[in-house]
């Protein structure tokens, strides 16, 4: 949808459906797909976790949450503390994976018929050198550092909130009593999941431009003259082409990764 200006979704399947067939075409790039999905969570939790380890160790960043209070398993930082450390993960884990993602993007665009990982790596070096790997980085770190910043924040500010609506602590008791992993599990599942429904929306602009560039380098040169080109050509509602199927792809992934991340956490007691 990205890639034609469709805003329309059953238009994109017609002309999926014209092209390779509605099934291979949409689990086309799945392989690279998973690579980047995989080795991306890695750097970037792991990024991410050792960060605000430190930023927890410090009075002016946050605090250690109680273990028996809240759904949550990590440090609780102060909202600048979690906006920075979200959006300084995720552009380091997105600039190590960029290859990746220019392969995926190509791999599941129907402007190539690359066949292996290894063939569209060749193809993108003989086209447009080393740097066509990074096509597309700097559309990619403006939509990846406020998403992500902006995810952390949100997602933190909605856990106790969401907390309180679902559990209720012992009324003959002053002290706080342990959330059980079952209404845990549901807290950080459903605010990954409006977390994830926000920030896709609000960095969707950036995507689309995104993946333009990376699409056609030579056509989109820059983030400026993507975004004027695609003003001019397609209106401004291409910024937000994809919309309701990123939001839908974003909540289920982050919901599933950060409730799965925060369980890891808790058992294991890293904190």
């Amino acid at each position: 949808m990205q890639q034609s200006g469709r805003s329309n979704l059953a238009q994109a399947i017609r002309d999926l459906r014209g092209t390779s067939g509605v099934l291979s075409g949409l689990w086309r790039g799945t392989v690279p797909s998973a690579l980047r999905t995989g080795l991306g969570s890695a750097v970037y939790f792991t990024t991410l976790n050792a960060m605000r380890q430190e930023a927890a160790k410090s009075t002016i960043f946050g605090r250690r949450n109680s273990p028996t209070s809240g759904s949550s398993a990590l440090p609780t930082l102060s909202n600048s503390a979690n906006l920075v450390s979200g959006a300084a993960a995720r552009t380091f884990a997105g600039f190590i994976l960029m290859p990746l993602t220019v392969i995926k993007v190509r791999f599941e665009s129907t402007y190539y018929n690359y066949t292996t990982v290894w063939a569209a790596a060749n193809g993108i070096r003989q086209a447009d050198g080393f740097r066509g790997f990074f096509s597309g980085f700097g559309a990619t770190a403006l939509r990846d550092a406020p998403y992500a910043g902006t995810y952390v924040l949100v997602y933190e500010l909605l856990k106790p909130r969401l907390g309180r609506l679902l559990h209720s602590p012992t009324r003959d008791s002053s002290e706080p009593t342990a959330m059980r992993a079952s209404v845990s599990g549901s807290v950080n599942f459903a605010s990954a999941t409006l977390a994830a429904g926000i920030c896709s929306a609000l960095s969707n602009p950036f995507d689309a431009v995104k993946t333009r560039i990376q699409l056609q380098p030579q056509k989109y040169k820059n983030l400026i003259h993507a975004a004027q080109k695609m003003f001019a050509e397609d209106g401004f509602r291409s910024f937000f082409d994809g919309l309701a199927l990123r939001m839908s792809r974003k909540a289920m992934s982050s919901a599933l990764a950060w409730t799965v991340y925060e369980e890891l956490i808790r058992r294991s007691g890293i904190l």
